[in-house]
């Protein structure tokens, strides 16, 4: 029944005990425990330290990474813009040229037409003038065939002429 009911001495040797066990490890174990404990909540600090300044500097990328996609972009517009003006002056380039090329084409049209215009009615009044003299030639050879109608045609030719 010692042990139910404690006396004196058990209580002072259980109390040494635990004292001289609790000396033991708080020197040697306890103090090495807290001071992992230390370290470790020191690296799990500057790891979340670490991670945050990582995340701020994600932050600074990904704006920077924005930033140069903007400006890609900004310089994607103004050179379709500027091809965009380019191909617009070619094609208006073009079709003044086409134009010009068009009016230089009738105007030289026209000037031939003109040209083959008077040599046709040349040519046509040069026909006509020696069809009117081979008509009158043998009109004139069949009216003054006798010697009659050619004295004939002579008085009535003078009586026709005005003299002033």
């Amino acid at each position: 029944m010692g042990i139910v009911t404690p006396d004196l001495g058990l209580i002072f040797w259980m109390t040494l005990s635990f004292g001289i066990l609790l000396f033991i490890l708080t020197k040697f174990a306890w103090i090495p425990i807290l001071a992992t404990l230390h370290e470790r909540e020191k690296t799990i600090e500057d790891s979340l330290h670490e991670a945050d300044k990582a995340r701020e500097e994600m932050k600074l990328l990904q704006a920077h990474n924005e930033d140069l996609l903007r400006q890609a972009k900004e310089e994607r517009d103004s050179i379709l813009k500027d091809a965009r003006n380019i191909r617009d002056n070619i094609i208006e380039e073009s079709k003044t040229k086409a134009n010009q090329e068009y009016n230089r084409i009738v105007e030289a049209a026209k000037e031939s037409i003109h040209y083959e215009k008077m040599a046709a009615i040349t040519e046509l009044k040069n026909q006509i003038a020696t069809l009117s003299i081979d008509i009158a030639e043998k009109i004139l050879k069949e009216t003054l065939a006798n010697k009659d109608a050619q004295k004939q045609h002579i008085d009535k030719m003078m009586d026709n002429i005005n003299f002033n």
